[in-house]
């Protein structure tokens, strides 16, 4: 039953202050209240009384995916949910939970996620909503492992949906156009161990000749690159224990570390995830950084753009074309691989895929002209941007990169009939969605 106006509940939702700024501090919400419920009949109320509201992750999208000029809605103080079903290896979490906040409890129980992104800092609704993935050339999505959500809609109904619906694909993975997320339930694997080493100075050209054979290393591989010179300055390889061990002095060119490196050369690496081969749990080694430390000031901003996997060595080779463009503005770039998947409007949508990242200093003016070089580098790709993150390019060529562009802006419609979740970017790229 819902709420009534007058609840504890309602009287803090409007008692919080109005004005936020993402992760970054490179966007300004334009919300007019800001809401953190605690209990799942508080959002529906939230929801069914407004004419237009966002959910917020963790803040760490880098355009205005997010944004709204009418109700945000963080789902973070919701009930702690982690029901782990051993039996039938998933797990059901709340949706504004961090991936640290649970990652711990799955491995105690012999359990794991098959894969985690960099920063274990992020929501699981966020990061599934947004196509956030890590790395491995077997490994898809973080959205991959959803099996069924459980989403406030329009009316402020809850809805429930596994794999066997037919608008699960579209509503996994939907920018927060489908509904809010409050419970996830996510496939699990057994749990396993991992040693992760660094490498330095892999050259550009033992990589071109040996693309996919880098890429498929390791269980997750990451390439970080300047884009300065004619090597990659780090190799990270996380090897699942048992896979391969130990590692060789030299892997195609580049030679070990002696020590604990950042992917950032300069700064200081105790922020991140333990390497030098040292064995440890899965949820300690896959993202690039140690949940108790802030990874970076949130100085920066990011771009991520996508490619098949066979259009891999081209594309990187495009890029280094125009290197010249983006090293003055890039504080480090990486490079990594997603598993095709048959999310809607997923990066890695029927294709394997090589994702090509970069960190930006926080100069907009100056990254917005490189985003529109590097976008027209690699068109000959299909290249798909990341949602959440900065791009240029425009909505028909957005549309034509996706098989069920049409078909996502059908389900959007159907089950936001008032428009309630759209927002500016929903209706600069999907304006078929309105209802």
């Amino acid at each position: 039953m819902l709420q009534p106006p007058g609840s504890p509940d309602a009287a803090r939702d409007r008692a919080m202050p109005p004005v936020m700024r993402n992760w970054a501090g490179n966007i300004t919400f334009n919300a007019a209240r800001v809401h953190t419920p605690s209990s799942v009949e508080r959002l529906r109320e939230i929801v069914a009384g407004s004419g237009s509201v966002r959910a917020l992750g963790s803040g760490h999208s880098f355009n205005t995916i997010a944004d709204t000029h009418g109700d945000l809605v963080s789902v973070a103080g919701l009930p702690r949910i982690v029901e782990i079903d051993e039996a039938a290896a998933t797990v059901t979490v709340s949706a504004g939970l961090r991936f640290a906040e649970f990652t711990g409890a799955l491995h105690r129980a012999g359990l794991a996620l098959h894969n985690l992104g960099s920063l274990p800092h992020i929501s699981v609704a966020g990061a599934c909503a947004t196509g956030t993935h890590g790395s491995g050339a077997g490994n898809g999505t973080l959205a991959s492992t959803v099996r069924a959500i459980e989403l406030v809609t329009a009316d402020g109904e809850l809805l429930v949906l596994d794999r066997d619906d037919e608008d699960f694909a579209g509503a996994v993975l939907a920018l927060g156009a489908a509904g809010i997320a409050t419970r996830m339930t996510l496939d699990l694997v057994p749990a396993y161990d991992i040693r992760q080493w660094v490498y330095e100075g892999l050259p550009y050209e033992r990589l071109r000749e040996r693309f996919d054979e880098v890429l498929s290393a390791a269980y997750s591989v990451s390439l970080f690159t300047s884009w300065r010179t004619d090597r990659i300055e780090q190799l990270w390889l996380k090897q699942r224990v048992g896979d391969g061990d130990p590692a060789p002095d030299s892997r195609f060119g580049a030679v070990r570390a002696d020590g604990p490196r950042h992917p950032v050369p300069g700064m200081d690496a105790s922020t991140c995830t333990e390497q030098s081969g040292v064995p440890g749990p899965w949820h300690e080694r896959l993202p690039h950084f140690r949940p108790e430390f802030t990874p970076s000031s949130g100085e920066e901003l990011q771009s991520e753009y996508f490619v098949a996997r066979e259009d891999g060595r081209a594309a990187f080779d495009a890029l280094a074309r125009i290197r010249e463009r983006i090293a003055p503005v890039l504080q480090i770039g990486e490079i990594r691989t997603v598993a095709a998947d048959g999310l809607w409007l997923s990066p890695a949508y029927g294709r394997d895929t090589v994702a090509f990242h970069f960190t930006w200093h926080p100069d907009t003016a100056a990254v917005t002209p490189v985003l529109d070089a590097i976008e027209e580098a690699l068109a000959p790709f299909e290249v798909r941007p990341h949602w959440g993150k900065l791009f240029t390019m425009g909505p028909e060529r957005v549309a034509a990169l996706y098989e069920r562009y049409a078909d996502f802006e059908a389900l959007t419609a159907k089950l936001d009939p008032r428009g309630v979740f759209r927002n500016d970017l929903l209706e600069r790229y999907f304006p078929g969605g309105r209802g």
